[in-house]
């Protein structure tokens, strides 16, 4: 399983008149109608913020970037994923620990989850193998 949720990587913006932020994921989804069973609990932004140790004005600006997928509430506030907090430090890592910008670390989050999906696909399959096969 990712950190992050698919298609977080898209061009969202947190729209200023009580939009949900959009995603690539959202746009997908939006074409199809998914009932929920039980209700997901969702993050305010302050929750996050004090789980992940980040300021709520940076959580705010990896929003605007794309790099965190969030929506908004009834009364407009940003509301999370529980898996939010691990997401926020997995860029965390990546900024402090790579020195990476945020451009580029929208780019190996999402190259990262590609990775996860093409490796959980071959493992479904039963084809990985330890020695590559051109050897």
């Amino acid at each position: 399983m990712t950190d992050r949720p698919a298609g977080a990587g898209g061009t969202g913006g947190a729209g200023a008149a009580g939009r949900p932020v959009r995603t690539g994921a959202d746009i997908t989804a939006a074409t199809t109608v998914r009932y929920a069973l039980v209700p997901v609990p969702r993050l305010s932004l302050h929750a996050v913020a004090r789980r992940s140790g980040l300021h709520p004005d940076l959580i705010r600006r990896f929003v605007a970037l794309g790099l965190v997928d969030a929506e908004r509430d009834a009364a407009g506030r940003l509301v999370f994923d529980p898996g939010a907090p691990a997401v926020l430090a997995r860029i965390h890592r990546l900024r402090s620990g790579l020195c990476l910008n945020y451009a580029s670390i929208g780019l190996v989050l999402d190259l990262l989850d590609r990775i996860s999906l093409l490796e959980a696909a071959l493992r479904g399959r039963g084809t990985r193998r330890e020695t590559p096969p051109w050897t």
